[in-house]
């Protein structure tokens, strides 16, 4: 953390710090090579519906949002999730691929109810709470999701035997695009969160989503360890 930066941002990364989703044993047996196929598999069957849903929470904050500069910034975001043949839903899939997996039993996949409630507190946070505590949500996940991203991508390669540009996209464009994402977010938080009480919700919202981060992993592994 750097001292310069206000001090809501500070607060929103220590709360985010101690539910880091690196630290989950999910993803730390992932970046040992101890998680089994069919575990990676399912996991990547899970994690698509919120994929799917992402750009929704996005344009909730987006729709949230009563000024015209700051839904600016946000609808960048919201273009480069939806945009084109390589929106990121069509990435995620052509990473279950990459896993030998068939897209349309990927799409087919019902959820679990630790992804419902993943997905389910994500909506919450982004349509129900004011946008600057959306704005929260979103940097509670998407500045994890470079760092994230990067190991997954090592393990990947090291244990999977997934290597190509094409399986690995989601996660190499992620790596850049979510550092912007979240530098936005966090300028967006620092400007718009005035008093205590916004303050105080921007803290909730972000402390909802890392939790339901983490709670979607531990439905992960109860359901393949």
């Amino acid at each position: 953390m750097s001292p310069s930066e206000p001090k809501l941002v500070q607060d929103l990364k220590a709360v985010i710090a101690k539910r880091s989703v690196l630290d989950h044993p999910f993803y730390k047996a992932w970046t040992k090579g101890e998680v089994t196929h069919d575990a990676l598999a399912f996991y990547a069957r899970q994690y698509y519906p919120h994929v799917l849903a992402f750009p929704t929470y996005v344009s909730a904050v987006h729709a949230n949002c009563p000024d015209l500069a700051t839904r600016q910034e946000i609808l960048e975001n919201l273009i480069e999730e939806e945009r084109g043949p390589e929106n990121h839903p069509e990435l995620w899939l052509r990473f279950a691929e990459g896993l030998g997996l068939d897209r349309e039993s990927v799409k087919r996949a019902g959820a679990t109810a630790s992804t419902r409630a993943f997905i389910g507190t994500f909506q919450d946070a982004t349509r129900n709470m004011s946008y600057p505590a959306g704005m929260a949500a979103l940097f509670a996940y998407e500045s994890q999701i470079p760092e994230v991203s990067r190991v997954k991508i090592d393990g990947l390669r090291r244990f999977y035997g997934v290597r190509d540009k094409r399986s690995l996209k989601f996660f190499t464009a992620h790596m850049d695009l979510d550092e912007v994402h979240s530098e936005v977010a966090a300028g967006i938080i620092a400007k718009r969160s005035k008093g205590p009480r916004a303050r105080a919700e921007a803290l909730e919202a972000a402390t909802r989503v890392a939790d339901g981060y983490w709670g979607f992993l531990d439905g992960v592994m109860e359901a393949t360890m």
